[in-house]
């Protein structure tokens, strides 16, 4: 048994970080027929909830306005309710699918990669699919987004092809050879669906990840916050010393190894994301972890 399951399990019911969520319309279920109940999962598994809901107890679920501050400026989350006009009420499945895998808007604008279209890219035909039908059957909260606010000349989306060009390939997630379906399936959760590469890989000057790094680390939280940190298998600088079990019951509770817990916006993924999976999915994210090439870092 962990250090403190009791207080872990109090501190998970409060909400770890404060940001009171409404109840899901319907249960999370991965082996659901029901393409609703099943876009629930995927929707809990992407992080959604996270950042595009307001931090504390008087947020309006899924009505973005969340301040993602980061180096070029401050981005501010989208309302992704079905409201018509404030949310994405009026998309088509085709916007959503063009917006998840191109970073394309329904005006055919560049979407800024602060949304994680980057990793999202490799989504399924029907996780996707499925998580539209989800997002179309929440309630639509009727609130405007609020405008970015981006330091020059990054507020400039004429600059955005190029860096499309230098960081972003298209396409579906790819199997390496000779895998487990176990490692599949972690991979593609880590990879795609909890984008946390996202974070946890460092990015260069322009915000381009560094994949010669991946999951080392960053030394700037996107926010101004502190470093968030490696999780490849390093002994020293990662999670090399975590076991399969550790890293799994960290994911469900937020209870490190060594009786602390997670903080911060790794709190909230927690609570929005990683303990709503199924505990195969938790396995087959620790399965991939620790296959991954130790790295020093941050």
């Amino acid at each position: 048994m962990r250090p403190f399951p009791v207080l872990t399990a109090l501190m998970l019911a409060l909400g770890l970080a404060g940001a009171a969520r409404a109840a899901d319309p319907v249960a999370p279920d991965p082996a659901s027929a029901d393409p609703v109940a099943r876009g629930a999962y995927i929707f809990a598994a992407g992080g959604c909830a996270t950042c595009h809901t307001q931090p504390g107890p008087d947020a309006k679920p899924l009505a973005g306005g969340r301040a993602l501050k980061t180096a070029f400026g401050t981005f501010h989350t989208p309302n992704i309710t079905p409201d018509p006009e404030t949310g994405i009420g009026q998309w088509s499945e085709e916007d959503f699918r063009r917006a998840l895998r191109e970073g394309v808007s329904p005006a055919g604008d560049d979407l800024y990669p602060a949304f994680p279209y980057t990793s999202y890219t490799g989504i399924t035909d029907r996780d996707l699919a499925d998580l539209w039908a989800y997002l179309r059957s929440v309630p639509p909260v009727q609130q405007p987004n609020t405008p970015h606010d981006l330091s020059w000349p990054y507020s400039w989306r004429s600059l955005l092809p190029g860096w499309r060009l230098l960081n972003f390939s298209e396409g579906p997630f790819l199997v390496a050879a000779g895998q487990s379906p176990a490692w599949y399936r972690g991979a593609y959760l880590v990879r795609v669906l909890g984008h946390c590469g996202e974070c946890h890989t460092p990015r260069d000057m322009l915000g381009g990840l560094n994949w010669y790094s991946a999951f080392a680390g960053n030394p700037q939280a996107p926010d101004g916050g502190g470093k968030i940190p490696n999780i490849t298998p390093d002994p020293d600088h990662g999670i090399g010393g975590w076991s399969d079990r550790d890293i799994t019951y960290y994911l469900e509770t937020g209870a490190t190894p060594d009786g602390d817990f997670a903080g911060g916006a790794m709190a909230e993924v927690i609570r929005d994301n990683t303990a709503k999976l199924v505990p195969a999915d938790r396995d087959a994210i620790a399965t991939y972890l620790k296959s991954l090439a130790p790295l020093a870092g941050p």
